[in-house]
């Protein structure tokens, strides 16, 4: 996903945590990893598989009412430790450690990393697993199936975002954008009935669907696709190909699927 730190600032939506990107080359390079074990032996070995997780960013990540970590990736990492045949150990990580967990081998992978050429340069990814893209959100009794649509309707956003953006460049010049100065003013103008519509990225919007029923929103439509991949240190050819070969599989059998609508209740892109 080509999560640029612009794009990482949009999941200030769901937790501040994913606000802190990756800082460039420079910073990426610093954490290259060096020589070590295979990683599938190592895994082999211990019988444990490390995988980094947010555990702040929900749907992807969070603690549920039992205490224990719930969401998308917590689904996935399970998926990932069975087909190893290891137990799952959860390495908790934020936007600032988590390639320096990576590169010292605190976590055998990252999940919901955007692909990047400078990303590309110090480690690798996996075949996409969740699809990230902004959205335009409103009530199912509002028709609105493309941009062409949003002709005389509101939206809100937050001023100057990537969500900001897209939507104005796409609108019809009757459509009138309210902007605000955060993303939750945005957010509480569309369920205050101040806004029509409002844009936001796919996981803000899964958690508003969920928690304000009585809003009865839905997703229109999407304005820009970056899905998430798992990240991995280099020259992990075999780990790759596993974890490759278990996204494939869950995605033909139908269990990411099922993933996708649990947490962000709509299905799997056909493109991702």
């Amino acid at each position: 996903m080509l999560h640029s730190f612009t794009l990482r600032a949009r999941r200030v939506f769901a937790t501040a945590a994913a606000t802190l990107a990756f800082t460039g080359i420079a910073a990426l390079s610093a954490f290259a990893p060096a020589a070590h074990a295979d990683a599938i032996d190592s895994i082999a070995k211990s019988g444990v598989v490390r995988i980094g997780v947010f555990e702040d960013y929900p749907p992807f990540g969070s603690i549920g009412p039992d205490m224990k970590p719930q969401g998308y990736d917590i689904d996935v990492a399970n998926l990932i430790g069975k087909a190893l045949n290891a137990k799952v150990e959860l390495v908790q990580v934020t936007g600032d450690n988590r390639m320096a967990y990576l590169a010292d081998h605190k976590a055998d992978m990252l999940l919901s990393v955007g692909q990047t050429p400078e990303r590309e340069k110090v480690i690798d990814f996996s075949r996409p697993y969740a699809p990230y893209y902004l959205a335009v959100f409103g009530p199912k009794s509002l028709t609105v199936k493309n941009a062409n649509d949003l002709a005389g309707k509101s939206i809100s956003v937050a001023r100057g975002t990537l969500e900001d953006l897209s939507v104005t460049k796409v609108a019809p010049a009757s459509a009138t954008i309210k902007r605000f100065d955060d993303p939750n003013g945005a957010i509480s103008a569309f369920l205050s009935g101040q806004a029509q519509l409002m844009v936001v990225g796919n996981d803000v919007g899964a958690t508003i669907l969920a928690r304000h029923p009585a809003n009865d929103p839905e997703q229109k439509f999407a304005l820009f696709s970056s899905p998430d991949h798992v990240g991995l240190n280099k020259d992990e050819p075999r780990l790759k190909q596993k974890v490759d070969d278990t996204i494939a599989r869950a995605r033909k059998d139908g269990t990411m699927n099922a993933i996708s609508e649990k947490w962000l209740r709509a299905p799997l892109p056909t493109d991702l």
